[in-house]
């Protein structure tokens, strides 16, 4: 939550912005650069780097038509929400991007990173470079990033790679057609200004449509890919299975670019994917039934948005309370579990898929499934078939909108005139 915050500080909150996902943006004329990792620092500035006017006019003395970059897994994320910087694909699209032949960097820092891509790399001209004095690969080259000369540094980056575009051989150049438009950068602060407006921002039309039934609930659909399952597909199996019964979803990370491959992040989404109420809710204010909210370690962004609900009133005084749940069906990193960890003590049920590191435990199963729930308001569950998480997932939206009494559908009063004198007196 901290380094988010601070984030947002440094770099500006996401806003609404167009962009595009999958292995089709990167450019058959161009110097492609792909930034992946999770350091913000250093993909802002191979950004700015990429646009410095020496470097662009240098890229076009070795032949090519300009500097293209693009982001990979959640680094990539911060800078699509940001700088419109397009997404080559998430954690187990890193290998295909450098068999496409036409990546002449992949600039690497701290986590996510295959140990294979060396040897990939090797079989093309693409040249790997890691950034981190903690995180080297062998076969890789080192440019060590320093933040205290962060835009020399990324200058050098950018300059390496657009050095390396004459070595590209056109015979193994193969870039898909595929990619998607989709739109991103769904803040907290951004949804309360799109429901509410500038001077009348507020969180109440989502209650309202809460309370009514038009939408059933939310859920943070959230996590990396998982090489145990088919890619993507536990991730869009249960989000459609969401949004279909007219629950909104959030998401961030590997998730989130996986529904932008398939079209989720549009508004016209609403129309071909989501239930009757909350297309209705969608089209009134504009957005796609899935919100894309940044990176995976922007997840407490969900959390914010999930306070300022109840912050608003009429749906119980915690986010416990809330008829939510939160689902990483595709997990693999460790860090997965602290974040779920995190959500379950501020009180969501949390649902994990494909595996979990306690199941040989019946004392640990039957804490963190069961009695967590006494303590922190919010507990685990396991569940590797994404239809079956969803059935979790929307049974726990259910529970809590009975608990708060907004379980039966209220009878629609048109007032009169007269009804609305009354109202004012």
């Amino acid at each position: 939550m901290i380094a988010t915050e601070l984030q947002d500080i440094m770099f500006g909150n996401p806003r609404p912005i167009a962009g595009q996902v999958n292995l089709g943006v990167l450019k058959d004329d161009e110097v492609n650069i792909i930034v992946h990792g999770h350091e913000p620092l250093l993909s802002e500035m191979i950004v700015l780097a990429s646009r410095d006017l020496e470097l662009v006019k240098l890229a076009k003395e070795k032949g090519a038509k300009g500097i293209n970059v693009a982001g990979m897994c959640c680094t990539a994320n911060e800078i699509l929400m940001r700088h419109g910087v397009p997404l080559a694909g998430n954690f187990l699209q890193q290998e295909l991007a450098v068999t496409t032949g036409a990546v002449e960097a992949m600039v690497v820092d701290v986590q996510c990173l295959m140990q294979s891509l060396a040897d990939v790399a090797k079989c093309y001209h693409t040249k790997l470079i890691t950034t981190s004095y903690k995180a080297k690969l062998p076969g890789a080259e080192h440019i060590e990033f320093d933040e205290h000369d962060a835009f020399n540094v990324a200058r050098k980056i950018v300059r390496t790679a657009v050095d390396n575009y004459p070595n590209r051989s056109k015979e193994k150049v193969l870039i898909p057609d595929e990619k998607t438009d989709m739109v991103v950068g769904f803040s907290h602060e951004t949804i309360n200004y799109l429901l509410g407006g500038l001077f009348r921002a507020a969180y109440k039309p989502l209650n309202d449509n809460i309370i009514n039934g038009r939408i059933r609930g939310i859920a943070g659909v959230v996590g990396c890919n998982n090489a145990r399952t088919v890619h993507d597909s536990n991730h869009l199996t249960l989000v459609k299975e969401l949004i279909k019964n007219d629950v909104i979803v959030l998401t961030t990370g590997c998730a989130a670019m996986a529904c932008g491959k398939v079209g989720l992040l549009t508004p016209e989404a609403a129309y071909e994917y989501a239930g009757d109420g909350l297309a209705s809710v969608c089209e009134a204010v504009g957005i796609p039934p899935v919100l894309h909210m940044g990176s995976c370690v922007d997840n407490t962004r969900i959390l914010m948005a999930a306070t300022a609900v109840v912050k608003e009133g009429g749906l119980g005084d915690d986010i416990s309370d809330l008829p939510a749940a939160g689902a990483a069906p595709e997990w693999m990193s460790e860090k997965a579990i602290a974040i779920g960890q995190y959500f379950v003590a501020s009180g969501v049920f949390t649902v994990f898929g494909t595996t979990f590191p306690v199941l040989g435990s019946e004392k640990m199963k039957k804490l963190l499934f069961e009695e967590f729930e006494e303590s922190l308001k919010g507990k685990w569950a396991f569940e590797p078939n994404p239809e079956k998480m969803a059935k979790l997932m929307i049974d726990q939206i259910d529970k809590k909108r009975k608990e708060l009494g907004i379980d039966k559908a209220r009878e629609r009063v048109l007032y009169d005139m007269a009804m609305r004198r009354e109202l004012e007196g």
